[in-house]
């Protein structure tokens, strides 16, 4: 088997009504997101997606097709799309960066193997560990008000577990925290996420008011490029301190591990380039007692099913403690696939059928594209 093409498709989906959310990188109101096949000469297809954001990875929508395009597809043309190894080292030498336009060939791959052996690819991924996989809801860094309509609406819904956005301002972040916990009272989990939005110091004072609120964790208090002003924030507070865009890669999760910067990892295959990649970061956790989470950049359908089958097969994804992000469709007006991932209050299961286990809805795929 051989491939012969890879076809990017641009899309744009937009978030449920209410359902926008806002951290401290902005306001996500549409997804403008590339969705993928990979071709092969016997006639089997890879699908994959990439959620690009350009304040997360750099990575736009039309940039994503270019490089899918122009670089991978020369790079792939007749290789043997079962030997992902191999495959993730071409495109790793055909562009530095742009993870989530390489997880999205990474993963259709897995797809075609899965596919081609008639297995799942948590079955390839060595088994499952868990299922259902716990997951949570994310409230944005909205005004109290909006907040609560947003929390009232999770709980109501079922989900045992929130995430707050903060990151802001300190005033405002701490006010919207203490105000979703006495929403949900004192036996419901909640974490808080600034996405890089603090300074060392404001994240301190932050922490240290929300210490009594009992938080679960703290998802990246600060900026990425420094693990050394993590480890500080740690270091005074007594929240677990969450790393997340600090670890794009296994190199930058073993700083952080240097650095003490962290008690856990989010790691997730949009963001870190690949499932293999994530298994990495993974490993680095592991080695340093370290446990991760499943994190998320608000996928469709297709990186949903990706993420779920990884949760359900790496036991270092601590999603009992740390409930996933697997989320993204829950969010969205469509999931672009024929049949939903399952996700809900109850966690999330991977499909069972071989490879991803989805397949495009191809009306909602037009419906959608853009560009």
């Amino acid at each position: 088997m051989k491939i012969t093409r890879l076809e990017p498709i641009p899309v744009e989906v937009p978030l449920k009504q209410g359902m926008s959310t806002k951290t401290a990188h902005g306001e996500h109101v549409t997804s403008p997101y590339v969705m993928l096949k990979v071709h092969t000469d016997e006639g089997v297809v890879g699908l994959g997606e990439a959620t690009v954001a350009p304040r997360w990875s750099g990575e736009t929508s039309r940039g994503c097709v270019a490089v899918i395009e122009d670089l991978f597809e020369p790079a792939l043309a007749g290789s043997d799309p079962t030997d992902i190894v191999k495959a993730c080292a071409t495109i790793d030498d055909a562009i530095k960066l742009n993870p989530f336009a390489k997880s999205a060939v990474e993963m259709a791959l897995w797809d075609i193997l899965g596919k081609v052996r008639g297995k799942p690819v948590y079955d390839l991924l060595g088994g499952k560990v868990r299922e259902p996989i716990p997951i949570k809801m994310v409230v944005g860094a909205f005004d109290v008000e909006a907040a609560l309509v947003l929390a009232r609406k999770f709980l109501y819904e079922g989900f045992g577990t929130l995430k707050v956005k903060v990151g802001l301002d300190v005033e405002g972040d701490v006010e919207r925290v203490a105000a979703v916990r006495e929403l949900a009272g004192p036996d419901i989990p909640i974490g808080v996420d600034a996405n890089c939005g603090w300074n060392v110091a404001d994240a301190i004072r932050a922490l240290k008011e929300m210490e009594h609120l009992n938080i679960l964790f703290a998802e990246q208090p600060v900026g990425r490029d420094d693990p050394t002003q993590m480890a500080e924030v740690r270091q005074a507070t007594s929240i677990p301190v969450m790393a997340d865009e600090s670890v794009f890669t296994p190199a930058e999760a073993v700083n952080v591990v240097r650095e003490n910067a962290a008690d856990v990892i989010s790691l997730y295959p949009g963001k870190n380039g690949s499932i293999l990649a994530s298994r990495r970061i993974a490993e680095v956790a592991r080695s340093a007692g370290l446990v991760c989470h499943m994190g998320s950049n608000l996928e469709l359908g297709v990186a949903t099913a990706a993420m779920a089958h990884l949760a359900a097969a790496e036991q270092t994804i601590d999603s009992e403690t740390y409930p996933a992000d697997i989320l993204g469709p829950l969010y969205h007006d469509s999931d672009l696939i024929v049949d939903p991932v399952q996700t809900g209050p109850d966690g999330a299961v991977p499909p069972d059928e071989p490879g991803l286990g989805v397949a495009f809805d191809e009306d909602a795929l037009d419906n959608f594209r853009s560009g």
